[in-house]
């Protein structure tokens, strides 16, 4: 399903005055990302604060719909974000990668994989991965289509 049709459907179930939404796709393995997303495994989703400052890109913010999409561009889902955090790299809380859903959902891993993620991102930009990189944490939830 395209995301217009997805977010019509949306519209018409649930009360939603002047929403917009952006739609997004995971970065790396977008497909296990949003089938984790779906199944209301992963509630939380991290991104590197100078990829927004390069882009130009507003920060989240509490009440954003975002359509989750599949790596061919299709929607699978409508989150809601629910928090929004700023902090270091090193201080990602062990709650936080639990969110996120991923491997084991331990800290060690999320720093494994994101630490991976954001040198090959950063770098794309000319930026260079650190500890005290500042990660903007997003908790979200699944509002659209409700299992």
């Amino acid at each position: 399903m395209n995301a217009k049709t997805m977010w019509n459907q949306f519209i018409q179930t649930k009360s939603v005055d002047n929403a917009h939404y952006q739609a997004w796709a995971f970065g790396d393995d977008s497909d296990a990302l949003a089938q984790l997303v779906c199944a209301g495994i992963k509630t939380a989703t991290a991104s590197a604060l100078d990829v927004y400052e390069y882009e130009h890109e507003p920060l989240p913010q509490c009440g954003d719909y975002s359509m989750i999409l599949n790596s061919q561009g299709e929607a699978q889902c409508i989150i809601q974000t629910t928090a929004v955090n700023i902090v270091p790299f090193a201080q990602v809380s062990a709650l936080h990668a639990y969110k996120e859903g991923e491997r084991d959902r331990s800290l060690a891993s999320w720093r494994t994989i994101h630490e991976a993620f954001f040198t090959k991102e950063l770098s794309a930009i000319q930026r260079t991965f650190h500890p005290d990189m500042m990660v903007v944490c997003e908790e979200f939830q699944v509002v659209y289509p409700l299992k």
